[in-house]
């Protein structure tokens, strides 16, 4: 663990100064170290070109180091928006209630939930939230309109120094467009009331260009029930300058309002007391809405690039659950809200010097990023319809945290590269309880040091070996809690951060022309699973865990209009010390992936693809599995300069696959006992859409 102690300045302003102000010390100096220049200016960020067949030969600092282009995620029938994150090899995308809430991701043997140890960003600016109502590290993606991304890059494991919190997984970082080369209107259509309108354009204005966009969507899904989902989102964004000496402000806003269909227990679908697609209450689901601001500036020459992103938001969330129906209270059911309101700010800023030692190329990095959370009513409340009637905990919560981290990379021989980093984190939690008891505040910090080395290339291939030592927060409820809110039992304080620790040997190879693969072995320590449980509003203790998989992918693109991608992802995970009972509640052992595109700037064109994961436990013995789950999803085409018409059909095969499953306790209305079940959230069946774009 870290330290942690006593600080002497008291009061939140003092502190956001404090936190404000010693980032930008950082970045004061603007000379580079004694050295000769190198010729080749280093260029942030990196910008993607060409996808997932990319020759990173040369650059990547590891194996499972990647990319998206815009081509590549446009080109994917896709469900649901989060589902872009599963360009990324080994992630899979789900979702166990309304379509207005965050998806469940799975990656490297963990059930992340809505995000947790996999870090997602948007240029740079961290989606996952801390502290959230529903659960630490929630990531959701709803704000984001496709049309206006224009790339995806992802690393994974806790191998980089620029990379702290909540991402000891991976990272998955999102690029905006900085202008759209035509105006775009998109009309989409399809079954279970699904409509969905976009229009975007760019305009020159001064010396730069601004981007606008506006979408619409609504759908009902195919539940009894519809869901009434209906999401408003808008964005602009101002560029001004080059590729590597540029300003840019962004502005995104995202509405939402759905109802919901939760999981259900297996039992009341098999006793016929609800269909496939029922509920078993009435009056789930929820409306949220963010706003955020976002400033980038970049700029240098061939012997220093600066970088700085600034970003501030706000964010609200009532959510509205029932998954154990009548266990807790017979008479009004187990309905709970959870509620969410917070402003957020922070700052990422980094020099990158480019020099040479004695021939060699040396590139050294030092940076600072800084997050802000300032919540003014983090709360859990019991309700009946919608109405609060009882409050289990409701909080005020300031959380903060200050990062610097520097990387030295180094091209010690013509086949051998080096990169050494460290990182320190200082977080400071702040939390103002409706029980006086759980109120408190608390400092910690934690140094992570990282090594990557990299041999080659040699016929067109490349070896890695990455280690590396990271973290993740807990929610700063469990750092100050002392009584549990239901019981009001004694209960132990949550670690602040938990160490973590990862390891990976990689192989990339371009020998066979026009295929890239590339081969990763890894392995992911973490000293404990304790973790706050929002459902619960108390801390729940669990053991460390141990996990170790491998990760294949390769694609071939014989043609620039041809392609072919095949990911496979296995892993095992268990706690540690935990005897028979060691299985990790929903960790997935086996996925795949892969798939076909066609096509040309006009002309018909199509995209096959397909999606495994394998049945993973459900609870510690493992004697308890889910479903496999295979899905196929197809989209077809013709397109011509100015407008373009695509039918996807979504679950080509019509599979009665399951989204999400649990194992726990439940009582179902007129039950006089709770039943351990499965529950279950169904995926949809077979579903037809049609697009229509035109450009100008």
């Amino acid at each position: 663990m870290g330290w942690r102690g006593s600080f002497p300045f008291h009061g939140r302003m003092t502190r956001s100064i404090l936190f404000l102000a010693f980032p930008a010390l950082s970045i004061a100096a603007e000379e580079s170290p004694t050295a000769t220049a190198s010729t080749t200016p280093e260029v942030l960020p990196e910008v993607v070109v060409e996808g997932k067949a990319e020759d990173l030969l040369g650059t990547a600092p590891s194996a499972t180091k990647g990319q998206a282009a815009a081509e590549e995620l446009v080109d994917r029938p896709l469900l649901r928006r989060g589902e872009l994150l599963e360009a990324v090899p080994g992630v899979i995308i789900t979702q166990h209630s309304g379509g207005g809430k965050a998806n469940q991701y799975f990656l490297r043997g963990f059930n992340l939930d809505h995000g947790t140890d996999l870090g997602v960003f948007v240029d740079s600016m961290q989606v996952n939230f801390r502290t959230h109502a529903h659960g630490q590290g929630y990531a959701d993606l709803n704000f984001l309109i496709p049309e206006l991304i224009s790339g995806l890059d992802y690393r994974k494991g806790p191998y980089f120094a620029d990379l702290g919190d909540l991402t000891t997984a991976g990272e998955a970082n999102y690029h905006l467009v900085d202008r759209l080369e035509q105006g775009i209107t998109t009309f989409t259509f399809g079954e279970d009331d699904y409509y969905r309108a976009f229009v975007g354009e760019s305009f020159n204005l001064g010396s730069g260009d601004l981007t606008l966009g506006l979408e619409y969507s609504h759908e009902n899904g195919p539940w009894e029930e519809g869901d009434h989902s209906r999401r408003w989102n808008g964005f602009l964004k101002y560029h001004t300058g080059t590729e590597t000496d540029f300003t840019s402000l962004t502005a995104m806003y995202y509405t939402g309002k759905w109802d919901a269909t939760d999981q259900v227990a297996k039992r009341a679908v098999n006793q016929g007391i609800i269909g496939r697609f029922g509920r078993l209450s009435e009056t789930e689901g929820g409306e949220t809405s963010r706003a955020s601001l976002q400033f980038t500036r970049q700029w240098g020459d061939e012997r220093a690039v600066n970088r700085i992103t600034a970003y501030a938001g706000y964010y609200d969330l009532d959510l509205f659950s029932n998954f154990t129906y009548f266990l807790d209270n017979p008479d009004r059911g187990d309905q709970f809200e959870q509620a969410d309101k917070r402003w957020f700010a922070g700052l990422k800023a980094s020099r990158t010097w480019n020099y040479r030692i004695g021939g060699r190329e040396v590139v050294t990095i030092l940076g600072v990023d800084s997050r802000h959370d300032v919540l003014d009513g983090v709360g859990l409340f019991k309700t009946e319809q919608r109405r609060r009637y009882d409050t289990v905990r409701q909080d005020d919560v300031y959380e903060a945290s200050v990062g610097l981290f520097a990387e030295q990379q180094l091209h010690l021989t013509d086949w051998m590269r080096i990169n050494a980093g460290i990182r320190g984190d200082l977080f400071h939690f702040d939390v103002d309880s409706s029980l006086s008891g759980n109120s408190g505040d608390d400092w910690d910090g934690i140094v992570s040091p990282k090594l990557g080395l990299v041999f080659g290339p040699w016929a067109q291939t490349e070896f890695y070996l990455n280690g590396g030592l990271g973290f993740h927060s807990n929610d700063a409820r469990g750092v100050t809690i002392s009584t549990d809110p239901v019981s009001g039992d004694r209960v132990d304080r949550a670690d602040p951060l938990v160490r973590t620790k990862g390891a990976e040997v990689g192989v990339r190879s371009q020998l066979i022309p026009h295929v890239t693969t590339t081969l990763g072995l890894w392995y992911l320590e973490s000293d404990s699973e304790l973790v706050y449980v929002g459902d619960a509003g108390t801390s729940d203790a669990g053991p460390g865990s141990r996990r170790y998989g491998v990760e294949w992918a390769a694609y071939y693109r014989p043609v620039e209009w041809f392609t072919v991608d095949s990911e496979l992802a296995l892993s095992h995970a268990r706690f540690k010390n935990a005897g028979d009972e060691d299985h990790i509640p929903g960790s997935i052992d086996t996925m795949w992936s892969g798939g076909v595109s066609v096509g040309r700037a006009e002309g018909f064109f199509g995209s096959l693809r397909g999606r495994f994961f394998g049945p993973r436990p459900l609870e510690e013995t493992g004697r308890v599995e889910s479903k496999s789950s295979f899905t196929l999803n197809v989209r077809a085409g013709y397109r011509r300069r100015n407008w373009e018409i695509a039918v996807d059909v979504l679950n080509l095969l019509d599979r009665d696959n399951n989204d999400i499953e649990y194992y726990y306790e439940s009582q179902l209305a007129g039950e006089a006992a709770p039943v351990s079940d499965v529950h279950l959230h169904p995926a949809e069946p077979r579903t037809v859409r049609a697009t229509l774009t035109y450009r100008w």
